[in-house]
């Protein structure tokens, strides 16, 4: 499967002495079905607990924009971001949950963690 085009930017921790979460939502994710080509519209929720790096936001909302055009199935796009995530800034834990919007009369929910 083809990865995104946009690369992650990362931020100094400097709170890295400590463990702390964060929990960032995006609203306004979308992607396209690959069997239909139409839209669909999710919620992604990054949860995450920093080592040296957090992940500057403006980057993850240009990241997340990426996939805009790319037909892709809310399994693998769920992991594909944790995937991305977790290379970019090595946390210590991580999990992206992926809210995807009503079609065809299905919710879809997909939770991915690391370490499991």
């Amino acid at each position: 499967m083809k990865k995104t085009n946009y690369k992650l930017e990362i931020a100094e921790n400097l709170y890295s002495d400590r463990k702390y979460n964060v929990n960032i939502s995006f609203p306004e994710f979308t992607c396209l079905c690959p069997r239909t080509g139409l839209p669909d519209f999710a919620t992604i929720i990054v949860d995450y607990v920093p080592k040296k790096s957090l992940v500057e936001l403006k980057s993850l909302k240009l990241y997340f924009l990426n996939y805009r055009n790319k037909g892709i199935f809310h399994e693998h796009v769920t992991n594909m971001i944790l995937d991305d995530f977790r290379k970019a800034s090595d946390p210590h834990s991580i999990t992206v949950t992926a809210k995807f919007g009503t079609r065809g009369g299905i919710d879809t929910i997909v939770k991915s963690s690391w370490p499991n």
